[in-house]
């Protein structure tokens, strides 16, 4: 299944936000407090997830900002 702009939006729960961008638990939430990274959306009462394009669009800024003039996937 594709995932793009056209497509349902995809939540990412936090274990999964982590094995993507190699972030541990306590840097990710300090990159939000600093503004660094997306803020979650809220799922329920004790329930979290990030959204699969804002976590991706920081990954390939990061990559961007790591390796300036690369596109993303080389």
């Amino acid at each position: 299944m594709k995932h793009g702009s056209t497509s349902t939006p995809v939540i990412l729960r936090r274990p999964q936000v982590e094995a993507r961008t190699g972030l541990s638990r306590s840097t990710l939430y300090q990159y939000i407090q600093d503004g660094l990274f997306p803020r979650p959306v809220s799922l329920g009462a004790r329930a979290v997830g990030w959204l699969e394009s804002e976590v991706n669009t920081w990954i390939a800024a990061r990559a961007k900002a790591v390796r300036p003039g690369t596109a993303p996937g080389r």
